[in-house]
């Protein structure tokens, strides 16, 4: 990457940094740069993890977006999108999250994947990735934007840790040959109100290939998805607005529950 191109992630780094340090969202990326491409937005969500990394926080796995056929045509694409998970997004189950942790965010219920083996694309495969597991269990993610108002392309997604917040996992781990994660259901409440249902195969068909995706699409990148990683596979219903004092759950078949609340 020539030295215009490196400023340029970098003024798009700070640019999305600006949300969290004055706690309101930015413009869109692709406002300010038309001719964003999509490797440059990986750039810069990669150039943003390399930071946090760097100031001492740790990843602790990946999160796939846009597994969905509907949000997929929402932003006129064909494929997922991902993003990291570092140890500060992770809150217990039943945990409580401060709003001001948080700008905009939405609460999704997800199968995620506890990985026992690493995962090394480009020919990796839903199989591999059921032997690669050694559990999975309930979860929900708080996903969040630092764009304002949500007025996202692809690109600004992308750049933006594929709108990663906060995560909770379930305390209910199975193994994955115990259950038939395709035909898992979920429901989700907010406020002790249902708010929707979903079932694994509402994530590209079988929530396995959604992370034999991310597998092989990292190796674009030259990066392994590595034992002990938590990956979380796709939401399974659309997302729910969260407001201070709001308390999420969601219900899985054979999973269990894992639950949350915003706090004022």
């Amino acid at each position: 990457m020539n030295t215009k191109s490196v400023s340029k992630i970098e003024n798009h780094v700070k640019h999305l940094n600006n949300a969290w340090e004055t706690g309101v969202g930015v413009q869109p990326l692709t406002v300010l740069d038309p001719d964003l491409t999509i490797d440059e937005a990986y750039a810069v969500q990669l150039h943003t993890i390399d930071q946090q990394v760097k100031s001492g926080q740790r990843i602790t796995g990946k999160k796939i977006g846009l597994t969905s056929k509907a949000m997929q045509d929402m932003l006129g694409v064909g494929e997922p999108d991902y993003g990291h998970l570092l140890d500060g997004m992770a809150y217990e189950n039943d945990g409580k999250i401060p709003f001001h942790r948080v700008l905009q965010p939405k609460v999704e219920g997800e199968i995620a994947f506890i990985l026992k083996e690493d995962l090394v694309g480009p020919d990796v495969t839903a199989l591999d990735v059921l032997q690669a597991t050694d559990a999975v269990v309930p979860a929900l993610e708080v996903v969040d934007s630092r764009i304002k108002d949500w007025k996202i392309t692809l690109a600004d997604t992308v750049a933006d840790n594929a709108s990663s917040g906060l995560y909770v996992l379930g305390e209910n781990p199975k193994k994955i040959t115990d259950i038939e994660i395709k035909q898992l259901g979920m429901v989700l409440y907010k406020n002790n109100q249902l708010q929707n249902t979903g079932v694994g195969a509402a994530a590209l068909g079988d929530p396995a290939k959604c992370v034999a995706w991310l597998a092989n699409k990292l190796a674009t990148y030259d990066i392994t998805l590595k034992a002990g990683e938590v990956i979380l596979s796709g939401a399974l219903s659309a997302a729910i607005e969260a407001q201070p004092g709001d308390h999420f759950y969601a219900k899985f078949a054979e999973l269990g529950e894992v639950h949350v609340t915003f706090t004022e």
